[in-house]
């Protein structure tokens, strides 16, 4: 029995209004439902010039919370009939305040007049059709990013943290949501919907058939739209500023971005210095020189930004002193090797592109990027034209091949996972400070202490409102929150616990000037990160199309001829971060602090500015974010000694010196020696050493060669590159062989075992993670996620668990064995061969969309398997493995060899352009390779 409620209230009567018009809506309902009402829709249609709709999900959630405290919720279904859900966060946030189905009649009727006429190429069903299909799979992302699997369990979560609501909203309307800066209450809101109404219903009645409806401008600028920090003027001045080397004009620049009478954009322009200390004379304070040092640029991996942006960088900040990062692409071999080209800031990211001992060896700092600011929750997509030869290389994947990295880290599923990873790149680059990368948002305070506790040197809290034009709108703007609140309640939660001396807080997120950079110093941050705003000193304009592969700058692209346009220069990028030094001793003399160290943590030198007042920011109450963490006078706000990473206990240390003359004299070594699981990361060390010498190419194969006994432990062999082979007699833990990068691995039973090894698991999980070449050999089974996003190492099992092959990119892997169910989701380069697959377990959708071909073995890749099986039985003295060679005719014929069709193309039109020498770096070149390509195997 449905019962329709009318969301609407009147408008003249501004909040109070809207509250008793609520109040009438919980006696509507109650009364309903008494009556035998199971089913209600909250519909805002028939407003009028008296009546305007109430916001939708302020309507929802009030009902919500009201049902809940009357115990009756659970006796009705409530639906959601709005006009002013038009985004997939609207759907995500009715959804998860308590609405069954969601219909958002104006965009539905939009899009269908938008069609009518002719904006749109489809007809008006369609049109609906596909906004319909958007705004589920928007809200099935988010539900994913959430981690949550079904809408039974997202509904009525309030999985969300609200910015900008008052106590008494909150307390009344949003129970337990968490809002930590106070905001807007019913009066506010209730003035936002009489502003909209006074445009739909004019006092004064002008007809103007020509005016469209004003732009909105949430998402680029525009002339009549929403103030935006980077607008024209700003992007002027800081380009004009840079390039002249003019102090003063940057001084304008300043005073634009900071101008909070007008501009009034980000929590820290509500803020206000407060002099508790005497002023001193700016020659006391160190030199510009020294502060930037503590400035890095963000982390842009080279593929989503040119070769030319992205070398830009790396040598200003190397003339500087600074850092640069890598991003998640890995580094070229000309630049690792070259002091002045390569970036000290090596990135550790999901996908493991490109991540090699050699790409660890070479770098000052290490950082593994749990989230990304702008996108939080969400992996990367790089399609497969911004993947030409020279990024597939740098990247070991095959060139036009799309790149996917997924969301989670497939080697970290629980605090320890993420101590274990960052024990890993310690031993890749025991000289290397490892990072972790989180992002500003509730919470982020605990997950700094068990980082830091985890032996991190330097987390990263990064704020929402930066990031990559390339990332989903609704990312961008609606997921994370302003690095301000994570950034005190990561500096307030390891003071309180004890764990501030021991670990670097950095910070960023559109960090423009030096009032920024002092903000977040007071707040508790040491470092600072720089990456839209070094990006426009090179000449971005904020095109926001960096996805496309058209940036006209050169920056966001790939393409040969847009590249050319790149005017950026080094002596840009560094007069603006000497211009932001500068502007920060200006700032740290009127603070009275000598250093900018000095200045971590003191708080007590910001207040709120409460001379600002907008009708909108009047109940902003920043006391959570500028509250006081130490307990007592003297606390440590600011790092203070060196995390023990106890590298002196690995028993990698003995294994160096026994492989001395491998190392020093390339003489071979032979090594025996019993292990237990408590030796993590065994070998990683002495990979370290190999390529500190000898760089990418290593030491010829099998040069140390150790042979162990015992269980393995948890990334074993991680990172090894050529020339060290490890035999394993027994078994290994999760994670063995990750990054593999040229080594070589064998594990099998000891002898005399009384188990069946070929049905039994001797290698945990996730086993050659992000491998980029190398060999291993497994006499039995391995676990879950084996051989995930390799990209050029070859592997021989006999048999593995779920999620096999998953997001491969390059190599080969041979299962002699049973698979588990999804076996090559998100495969797009190399082969895979199967013995007896079982078409059941293949990823649903990968076996059905033609994406995968499943083929026999010919005579070319019968003899490949051939070998490899032949090599597995020598290694690992497999009687299964010997038997499938006893008899080859017939066991060929039981393989299935499965490999991705644009692979495979893609592969065929790199021999014909070889053969034809036809030169990718000619404009137009690649990219009429490419759609040749995809037309093909479309």
């Amino acid at each position: 029995k449905p019962f329709i409620v009318k969301g609407l209230y009147q408008v003249a009567g501004g909040g109070q209004a809207l509250k008793e018009r609520l109040d009438e809506i919980f006696q509507e309902i109650d009364e309903a439902i008494e009556n035998g009402a199971n089913f209600l829709v909250l519909s805002d249609r028939d407003s009028n010039y008296a009546w305007a709709p109430i916001p939708s999900l302020l309507l929802t959630s009030a009902v919500q919370h009201h049902l809940l405290r009357r115990h009756t919720r659970t006796q009705i279904s409530m639906v959601v009939e709005a006009g002013d859900v038009r985004e997939i966060h609207h759907v995500a946030l009715l959804i998860a305040y308590g609405a069954a189905a969601v219909n958002p009649y104006l965009a539905f009727e939009s899009v269908e007049d938008l069609s009518r006429k002719g904006y749109l190429k489809v007809d008006a069903e369609t049109a609906v059709k596909n906004l319909t299909n958007a705004l589920s799979t928007g809200v099935l992302k988010i539900m994913a990013k959430m981690g949550v699997s079904t809408i039974m369990s997202y509904r009525g979560a309030q999985l969300f943290e609200a910015v900008g609501l008052n106590k008494d909203v909150i307390d009344e309307y949003f129970t337990d949501t968490t809002s930590r800066v106070g905001g807007v209450g019913l009066d506010e809101l209730a003035e936002e919907v009489a502003s909209r109404h006074r445009v739909a219903y004019p006092t004064q009645w002008t007809a103007r058939p020509h005016r469209n409806l004003r732009t909105g401008g949430d998402y680029k600028w525009r002339r009549t739209g929403e103030d935006h920090l980077n607008d024209p003027e700003a992007i002027f001045l800081l380009q004009q500023s840079t390039q002249r080397g003019d102090y003063n004009l940057f001084k304008k620049y300043s005073s634009h971005i900071n101008d909070t009478s007008n501009r009034l954009m980000t929590l820290r322009g509500l803020m206000k210095f407060k002099q508790t200390r005497k002023p001193i004379d700016i020659s006391e304070v160190e030199p510009a020189s020294e502060i930037v040092k503590r400035f890095s640029t963000g982390a842009m991996s080279y593929g989503s930004i040119s070769q030319e942006a992205h070398e830009t960088l790396a040598i200003a900040m190397n003339k500087l002193g600074a850092r640069s990062n890598s991003g998640e692409g890995g580094e070229s071999e000309d630049r690792i090797n070259d002091p002045l080209r390569y970036s000290k800031i090596k990135q550790i990211a999901s996908a493991r592109f490109g991540v090699t001992s050699d790409y660890l060896v070479h770098a000052t700092d290490l950082q593994i990027k749990l989230a990304q600011g702008a996108k939080p929750g969400e992996g990367g997509h790089l399609p497969g034209a911004k993947v030409p030869p020279w990024i597939a290389k740098v990247r070991h994947a095959t060139p036009g091949v799309e790149l996917i990295s997924p969301p989670p880290h497939h080697d970290i599923y629980s605090i320890e996972d993420l101590k274990q990873l960052i024990n890993d790149a310690k031993m890749a680059n025991p000289k290397a400070r490892v990072h972790v990368k989180l992002v500003s948002e509730f919470g982020v305070g605990t997950i700094a202490a068990g980082v830091a506790k985890c032996h991190a040197d330097v987390v990263l809290i990064s704020g929402y409102d930066g990031g990559t034009g390339a990332a989903p709108l609704n990312a961008i703007k609606h997921a994370g929150t302003p690095w301000e609140i994570g950034l005190s309640e990561t500096q307030q939660t390891l003071v309180l616990n004890g764990l501030r001396s021991r670990i670097t807080v950095q910070c960023d997120g559109e960090l423009k000037t030096g009032r920024d950079v002092v903000i977040a110093a007071l707040l508790g941050a040491e470092e600072f990160g720089f990456a839209t705003a070094a990006l426009i000193t090179e000449g971005c304009v904020m095109m926001r199309a960096c996805q496309k592969n058209t940036c006209p700058q050169g920056i966001a692209t790939q393409d040969p001829e847009l590249r050319k346009r790149f005017k950026g220069k080094p002596e840009y990028v560094i007069n603006f971060f000497m211009f932001v030094a500068e502007e920060v001793r200006e700032l740290l003399a009127k603070l009275g602090f000598r250093t900018l160290e000095e200045a971590v943590g003191h708080v007590e030198c910001l207040d709120q500015n409460e001379a600002i007042k907008r009708w909108k920011s009047d109940g902003i109450d920043l006391s959570n974010v500028l509250m006081q963490p130490g307990p007592i006078p003297g606390t440590i706000l600011h790092k203070t000694i060196d995390q023990n990473h106890e590298l002196d206990k690995a028993l990698d240390n003995k294994l160096i010196e026994l492989a001395q003359p491998a190392l020093e004299k390339k003489e071979p070594v032979r090594i025996e020696m019993p292990i237990r699981n408590v030796n993590r990361t065994l070998g990683t060390m002495v990979g370290y050493e190999i390529t500190r010498r000898y760089g990418e190419e290593g030491l010829p194969d099998d040069t140390i060669d150790m042979t162990f006994h015992g269980a393995g432990g948890q990334s074993i062999g991680a990172f090894i590159p050529r020339g060290e082979t490890i035999r394993v007699y027994g078994e290994v833990n999760d994670y063995a062989a990750k990054g593999l990068s040229g080594g070589r691995m064998v594990v099998r039973p000891e002898a005399g075992i009384t188990f069946d090894p070929h049905t039994n698991v001797i290698a945990g999980n996730v086993t050659g993670f992000g491998a980029t070449s190398g060999q291993m050999f497994v006499a039995g089974r391995a676990g879950e996620r084996f051989a995930v996003r390799n990209g050029g190492a070859t592997f021989v099992v006999e048999g593995v668990g779920d999620h096999g092959c998953e997001y491969m990119t390059g190599g080969t892997v041979v299962i002699l064995g049973s698979t588990g169910r999804n076996l090559g989701a998100g495969f797009s380069g190399g082969n895979v061969y199967v013995l007896d697959l079982d078409m059941k377990q293949v990823n649903p959708a990968a076996a059905v969309n033609g994406s995968l071909l499943f083929e026999p073995l010919d005579g070319n890749t019968s003899e490949l398997v051939h070998d490899l099986v032949k090599q597995h039985a020598e290694e690992t003295g497999s009687e299964f493995a010997a038997s499938l060679l006893s008899d080859w005719e017939n066991t060929a014929k039981r393989f299935t060899h499965i490999v991705p069709k644009t692979f495979l193309a893609m592969q065929k039109a790199m021999r014909d352009a070889k053969e034809n020498n036809i030169d990718f770096n000619t404009p137009g070149v690649w990219e009429q390779v490419y759609e040749q390509v995809m037309e093909g195997a479309r």
